[in-house]
């Protein structure tokens, strides 16, 4: 985690920035699976306490080698016109960490339901009274909507960005470029 390279989304008078967003980072979620690699994360640097998006700044953190190899399999196609792309750099020598985190929220009532269903042996009507639409969790969390590779279905995926540490805490990123425990630097 000595290098980043920040992905900034140009104004767009079609497209607002959390569209942009969205695409990028679908765009990066196939680049990373495509590339098998668990030691890039990513930040957004420009997310704002309280707001529901990420910004329009998305941050690489790896090695100068993964990110070059990454960036090198033309994952970025499609977006070049959209964003702006910066050089490999070396993370500055005075920063601290975070943690940037997936989130995910009980917020589809229907899959609770079948699951009560399947669990408990009960009727659609009985699981309905058990489990009102009013139940789904909305978490106060900026996100990114984008489709899974594997269903197919549209999610939102949810973002937290720990509190801020004095030292990096190591351990592997997933295909998103998150991890529950593995720091990035923010400065």
């Amino acid at each position: 985690m000595d290098h980043y390279i920040d992905i900034t989304l140009r104004p767009d008078p079609e497209f607002p920035p959390a569209i942009l967003m969205n695409a990028l980072f679908s765009k990066l979620h196939r680049g990373l699976v495509d590339w098998g690699g668990r030691d890039i994360g990513v930040s957004f640097p420009d997310v704002a306490p309280g707001k529901r998006t990420l910004g329009a700044r998305l941050r690489l953190h790896g090695s100068k080698a993964s990110l070059e190899q990454l960036m090198s399999n033309g994952w970025t196609h499609g977006m070049r016109d959209h964003t702006e792309i910066g050089a490999t750099t070396a993370v500055p020598v005075e920063t601290s960490y975070r943690i940037v985190r997936r989130v995910q929220a009980k917020s589809s009532p229907e899959r609770l339901r079948r699951r009560l269903m399947a669990r408990k042996a009960i009727e659609a009507e009985e699981a309905r009274t058990a489990i009102p639409d009013s139940a789904a969790e909305m978490l106060p969390l900026p996100y990114v909507e984008i489709r899974s590779r594997t269903t197919g279905q549209q999610f939102k995926l949810f973002v937290e960005h720990l509190p801020l540490q004095a030292s990096p805490t190591s351990g592997e990123f997933g295909s998103y470029g998150l991890s529950q425990s593995a720091s990035v630097p923010w400065f």
